[in-house]
């Protein structure tokens, strides 16, 4: 079965739910250890062990053991503070958490039949089986980012946990790259808004006559996110969507059909299933209108043109993004791309997607693209031509080139710190009780003598 099943599997247990898999033996429990309000089984820790087996990741002996059962008590400890503290988790981002993991599990398994199979159980229970351990881990992942939220860095802090590393542990950094670009947006026509309408209003009006939302949202709509879910985008909260979709959302009744809304991404028609509070569950259609013959090469042009002006220096390629760029978060920066994994300005070939990284790997630095046509965030098709500024070749990393990542590094290990006296300080004040079988492990906190 694969290891991908397992690892979702293993989610359960850390929190003490239950869901068998195929073929899964039968344990005798006991409580192993109590922390707080929460038993951890002796069927928890076998459990897991065999998963991490099955993963080869599993070492023999009694100190594997002892490794998970401490690991499944921090989880526990962060959950008993969490509750103290009266966290929260929006149930939205929980419902969405739950369909993304099912579906990229049902990706890995082939189909929703054989994970059906492998549980079995109906999909719907999988899932309601789920929803609570995932809220808690949830809980558990907030409640460990409040307790390392305000750690900082000072620059002399990063300087001397550079020069602390050891040589052999200074990271080897591969080959990156600082790109500009200049976006062009192009308009739709008229025509094409209103053929995107035509046909969005045809799909409602089949609606209303008794044909399935579901079924035509998986037939037709243009979000592939959420089209293979019938259009269904799970409970989220007002801020969690765009500001005009999300109106109308709020105002829809239960299983009423909303007229055409328009957004960033397109024309929209949404059904709401269910309310909860401040949360809406809908499924919707999305119709995006299609780019005129026209359109493409105004836009081709225009980027042709900049390009043949800036090679030819007659305008610097600053000056053309801030002038001509589309693209609001680039064009006053002369068209520098930010890493949005790291918020400096250079990417490897690996945080790239294939379009982008395609046509960096035929520039050398300083030359300049052909317009290319690519699709922005929004699922928009868009236009652009870029100019790879600098590489910075594959070296050890350093103060002066990787000072962001190694600042990152340093509060890593500094987080760490916190949180580990977090643990020991917070063992004083809670219940734990571990079952003698487990009170001659060798934990890296004091769970047994207190």
């Amino acid at each position: 079965m694969s290891k991908w099943i397992q690892r979702m599997a293993g989610l359960l247990i850390i929190f003490g739910s239950t869901l068998p898999a195929a073929g899964q033996v039968k344990i005798i429990d006991q409580i192993v250890a109590i922390v707080g309000e929460s038993t951890i089984l002796e069927s928890d820790l076998e459990s897991q062990y065999l998963q991490m087996k099955a993963e080869g990741r599993a070492t023999p002996g009694k100190n594997m053991k002892c490794n998970i059962l401490e690991d499944i008590m921090v989880q526990k400890l962060l959950l008993h503070q969490a509750r103290l503290d009266s966290l929260k988790i929006d149930e939205g981002q929980v419902e969405r958490q739950l369909d993304a993991r099912l579906q990229y599990f049902i990706q890995q398994i082939g189909s929703k039949e054989k994970l059906e199979a492998y549980f079995h159980k109906s999909y719907l229970e999988i899932k309601e089986d789920f929803r609570e351990p995932m809220r808690e881990q949830m809980l558990t992942q907030q409640m460990q980012q409040k307790i390392i939220e305000d750690v900082k860095m000072t620059p002399r802090e990063v300087r001397a946990y550079y020069r602390s590393l050891p040589k052999d542990s200074i990271p080897e950094i591969p080959e990156q790259y600082e790109i500009q670009q200049i976006l062009i947006n192009p308009p739709y026509s008229e025509e094409a808004k209103v053929a995107a309408r035509q046909k969005l209003l045809e799909l409602r009006k089949r609606i209303l006559e008794g044909e399935s939302f579901k079924t035509l949202a998986i037939l037709y709509s243009e979000d592939p996110g959420s089209a293979r879910n019938g259009g269904e985008l799970g409970y989220q909260g007002k801020a969690q969507l765009v500001k005009n979709f999300a109106r109308v959302a709020f105002s829809l009744k239960k299983g009423q059909v909303s007229q055409i809304v328009e957004t960033p991404f397109g024309y929209h028609i949404i059904q709401l299933i269910d309310r909860k509070g401040d949360q809406v569950n809908v499924r919707h259609i999305l119709i995006k209108p299609k780019l005129s013959a026209d359109a493409i090469k105004r836009a081709n042009e225009l980027l042709d043109s900049l390009a043949f002006q800036i090679r030819m220096d007659s305008l610097s390629f600053e000056r053309a993004a801030f002038l001509f760029s589309e693209d609001k978060n680039t064009r006053t920066l002369g068209g520098l791309m930010i890493n949005p994994s790291t918020g400096d300005t250079r990417f490897t070939i690996s945080q790239m997607d294939r379009k982008m990284a395609d046509v960096v790997s035929r520039l050398k630095p300083g030359e300049i693209s052909d317009p290319f046509q690519y699709v922005d965030q929004t699922g928009n098709v868009v236009f652009k031509i870029i100019k790879l500024k600098s590489v910075i070749p594959a070296h050890k990393a350093n103060l002066s080139l990787d000072y962001s990542l190694l600042q990152n590094m340093a509060k890593s290990g500094k987080q760490k710190e916190v949180f580990h006296e977090w643990i020991r300080n917070n063992l004083k004040t809670t219940y734990v009780r571990v079952d003698g079988s487990y009170r001659q492990c060798h934990f890296k906190f004091d769970w047994v003598h207190r």
